[in-house]
């Protein structure tokens, strides 16, 4: 591509530029590529992997599954079947009416070796914190923080619109046991869908073990990378210099932290990107947010009948 072509070329498509075929490899290195695909986790595992000083692979930068298009797929499926390594995350076949499934990715790169991580959730530290899907909205999230507060949505469901009558009180083998249960949900999947899983090892990281329920801290991202590129022949990780995933970080509160007796410091608000937001202000938005979409209400109730019985919320 010359320089004025690339000149037209907008930041996210740069961004992603071998994926795209707007640069190229570079010159100098003539390994085969290893692809991590996935969710917003896989970019941070990406950047973990490609840290070994003897990675036998070449790692490259590709768009996570849930912003692919299908004017994408002729990119994937030209990365793909040059890829030597697929680092990959259970996406079922068809995934949002593309072929960018697991099994479409065996019937796009047959020859390719793949190894399945997990989705890695864990909600120990943030026990009322979810995330819940619709049919009928698949991408929708709440207002304010992509993900819903239990306290928040029975606080709707039962009327309730002052603030001090939002939160609950729960004892504190209950959270250890919300901690416990979240590992558990976890480790199914893992045996369902995994070759390397991180279940085992969540609980023992304490406050490091991550930010939200869904962006794991550095050091399960550096254990799990540890077990991938082991897998692979090649040395462990160097830990990297900021946090791969903390462009948000939810509240920790101090009765969660004395609950599973672990050593942190309470965080009063939300950083979301640097911004401190309150509980209140996310509570204000959300109720807005569930005014327009009241089929959440249900929905994340219903995904999550098990959890509200643990932590004993009506």
């Amino acid at each position: 591509m010359s320089s004025s072509d690339n000149a037209l070329v907008d930041g996210r498509t740069r961004h992603y530029g071998e994926f795209y075929g707007v640069t190229e490899a570079p010159a100098n290195d003539d390994r085969q590529p290893l692809v991590v695909w996935g969710n917003c986790q896989a970019e941070a595992l990406r950047i973990v992997l490609s840290s070994s000083p003897d990675l036998p692979f070449r790692t490259v930068r590709v768009p996570p599954v849930h912003e692919l298009e299908s004017s994408d797929i002729a990119h994937v499926e030209r990365l793909l079947r040059r890829t030597a390594v697929i680092v990959s995350q259970p996406v079922r076949a068809g995934y949002r009416g593309l072929p960018i499934g697991g099994p479409d990715l065996a019937d796009i790169a047959p020859s390719s070796s793949v190894l399945v991580w997990p989705v890695i959730r864990y909600g120990g530290l943030y026990p009322f914190q979810v995330i819940a899907r619709h049919p009928a909205q698949p991408s929708a999230v709440p207002a304010g923080v992509p993900y819903h507060d239990l306290r928040t949505v029975l606080a709707i469901r039962a009327g309730r619109g002052r603030f001090d009558d939002w939160d609950v009180d729960v004892a504190a083998e209950r959270f250890r046991e919300a901690a416990r249960w979240s590992v558990d949900q976890l480790e199914v999947r893992e045996r369902r869908h995994c070759d390397i899983g991180v279940s085992d090892i969540l609980l023992g990281f304490g406050a490091d073990a991550a930010h939200t329920i869904n962006h794991p801290g550095n050091r399960v991202l550096l254990a799990l990378g540890g077990r991938i590129l082991d897998s692979l022949g090649a040395a462990a990780p160097v830990p990297p210099a900021r946090d791969l995933l903390g462009n948000i970080r939810a509240p920790l509160e101090r009765r969660v932290i004395d609950a599973l007796g672990i050593e942190a410091s309470p965080r009063a608000s939300w950083d979301v990107d640097g911004e401190a937001r309150t509980d209140d202000d996310i509570r204000r938005r959300q109720m807005r947010w569930y005014a327009e979409h009241p089929e959440f209400i249900d929905a994340v109730l219903d995904r999550y009948d098990d959890l509200l019985e643990i932590l004993g919320l009506p």
